[in-house]
């Protein structure tokens, strides 16, 4: 049976969550769940694995796939999200180049995100039944789900965390800002890199100067050419080969005209006699005559210069030394500056290019240090102007916060936000350092969250922080710039609290669930008790391997697994009415 959308009655929340499909991972062979606007419990003993969801969840929005995450006995597990497309997600709106968003059909009204694991560790991701990276998972996921667990808590201690919670509520221009600071941060970085390098150029400059000369005059001196490289090669060839060259040429034309006995000109000669008188008569032979006469004129032709390049050809010494020697400054150019005349002229080259920059050292460096000090006034003014506007904002925040924990059963707390000047200067966010500091109690001086705000108390500081952001519709403040209607996942957000805190926290997370979607993995009833949907997760320990199974509940169910919450018996009279009071007072 197809899920049922609840666009088609209520409008749909951005970025909310149909269906989630999960087969064979880790217990759970197999669990489909169809999620509600606004409150979703899932709910379960100890160990029956309520956090499986939150697996499969980060599984499917990009998480890394750790050994053994098939169930055992299987080939592969597979984890299927369909989500409503946010608003946002416009074919138009500027965004498509982002990782994932690129496959996602522009008339496209879902986003169908899945991930198949195999046992072997392969696994493959999909966007819209496309294949896709995991990265494109992680780049939709970021914006579609948010999650807050013991991470999250974690995370909101450190002081840059504290930081972007800040920056977050300052608004999309806070952003932009802190954008463009740390693109000029890395402007500045650099041009100190550049401006460090000149300086150090100016040091071995006159070193190098030295070098560069050298080698320039030298190659400059020795005028090497590949066209005289090429005939300097066959002069010094035909030096070494003078008594052998000269002893060819006689023998051949001695062959052509002999001095003693019958050469070839006197043979041809002699056949041009024989044929002559009778080349009148026929005109073929006359052709015949014709082109033996020519074979004489050329054989009397080749010995004249066979004799001409006797005469000419003659040793020299002198000039085969100076040739070689030639030929060797040659060699050793090549050897030094690249193995040919080609190479030896492309490094004079080089040689003067590097010298000219060099020469003009003192002006690049001048230039790059007047450049890096009107980048670190531009700096200067932008980190002003964050600190302005955090300034301005960490009174109204913390004021914001402390309602809302007074809201969460925290009456006496007292809560401030402090902006102070980073002692290493500008970084890439700014000049300033936030610590975020409590006094849980009456009487009690402030701290640092880390060091005076408990669990429990940690996980109300950060739901506050989560409704002043999101009553505001700002971007998520805690979870990695979550869309302001992304779903949001709580991993025992709720842990070490009860009673009456309990009971503040559920009613924080259903107002905060208004006109979006939550997903509350809990062990509280009071929470529970909230829900506008209710699942279960329960442990099948009689098969093997054991299994899990995700139940939806509804009318007594629910109040069975009250009941449970309570700590009481099936059948408990004074828990079954105590869960049906909760389940009223929702």
């Amino acid at each position: 049976m197809a899920a049922v959308r609840p666009s088609e009655a209520l409008g749909t929340p951005r970025g909310m969550l149909y269906e989630l499909r999960v087969e064979n991972l880790l217990l759970m062979e197999r669990a489909e769940l169809r999620l509600a606007e606004g409150l979703n419990v899932l709910t379960g003993e100890t160990g029956a694995g309520k956090t499986l969801l939150a697996h499969a969840l980060d599984l499917l929005l990009g998480g890394r796939a750790r050994n053994g995450i098939v169930r055992r006995g299987t080939a592969e597990a597979y984890v299927e999200g369909v989500f409503a497309r946010p608003e946002a997600w416009s074919v138009d709106d500027g965004e498509l180049g982002a990782p994932g968003l690129e496959l996602i059909p522009g008339d496209a009204d879902e986003i169908v995100l899945a991930r198949r694991v195999w046992a072997d560790g392969r696994t493959r991701a999909y966007v819209c039944g496309r294949s896709a990276t995991v990265a494109d998972l992680r780049e939709l996921g970021r914006r579609l789900v948010a999650f807050y667990g013991q991470h999250e808590h974690r995370k909101l201690m450190l002081s840059a965390a504290q930081l972007d919670v800040l920056d977050a509520h300052c608004g999309a221009g806070q952003l932009a800002l802190r954008s463009n600071m740390t693109e000029a941060y890395e402007h500045v970085r650099r041009l100190e890199d550049r401006a460090a390098e000149l300086r150090a150029l100016a040091g071995a400059r006159e070193r190098e100067l030295d070098l560069l000369a050298f080698e320039i005059d030298e190659i400059d001196a020795a005028a090497p050419s590949v066209r005289e490289a090429s005939e300097l090669t066959l002069e010094r060839d035909r030096l070494r080969n003078v008594e052998t060259l000269r002893l060819a040429a006689a023998a051949g034309a001695g062959a052509i005209s002999a001095e003693e006995g019958v050469g070839v000109a006197e043979l041809l000669a002699g056949a041009g006699a024989a044929l002559a008188p009778a080349a009148g008569i026929d005109p073929a032979l006359a052709k015949l005559s014709e082109r033996l006469d020519a074979l004489l004129y050329d054989a009397e032709d080749l010995g004249r210069e066979l004799r001409a390049y006797l005469l000419d050809v003659e040793g020299s010494p002198d000039r085969l030394e100076e040739v070689e020697e030639r030929l060797a400054l040659f060699a050793r150019l090549e050897r030094k500056h690249g193995g040919s005349i080609e190479e030896v002229l492309a490094h004079a080259e080089r040689c003067r290019a590097r010298r000219e920059e060099l020469e003009h050292a003192e002006v690049a460096l001048a230039g790059a240090e007047s450049e890096l000090a009107a980048a670190r006034s531009e700096l200067e003014k932008l980190a002003e102007e964050l600190r302005r506007n955090r300034k301005r904002a960490a009174p109204v925040l913390a004021d914001a916060v402390r309602q809302r924990l007074a809201e969460l059963a925290m009456p006496d707390a007292r809560f401030e936000i402090e902006v102070a000047p980073r002692p290493e200067g500008c970084g890439p966010r700014g000049a300033d350092t936030v610590q975020m500091l409590i006094g849980t109690n009456a009487g009690m001086p402030l701290g640092p969250l880390r060091e005076i705000a408990s669990g429990g108390e940690l996980s109300r500081v950060m739901l506050a922080l989560l409704s002043v952001a999101h009553g505001g519709g700002s971007q998520d403040p805690v979870s990695s710039g979550s869309d302001p209607g992304a779903l949001l996942v709580f991993d025992e957000v709720d842990a070490g609290i009860g009673g009456h805190t309990a009971r503040a926290v559920g009613e924080h997370l259903r107002e905060l669930s208004h006109g979006r979607q939550i997903l509350c993995i809990t062990h509280l009833p009071q929470v529970a008790a909230l829900a506008t949907r209710h699942f279960t997760i329960a442990k099948n320990a009689s098969t093997v391997p054991a299994t899990t199974s995700v139940t939806q509940l509804g009318g007594e169910a629910i109040v069975a697994e009250l009941v449970r919450m309570l700590g009481a018996a099936e059948g408990d009279r004074v828990a079954s009415r105590h869960a049906r009071q909760l389940l009223k007072a929702a």
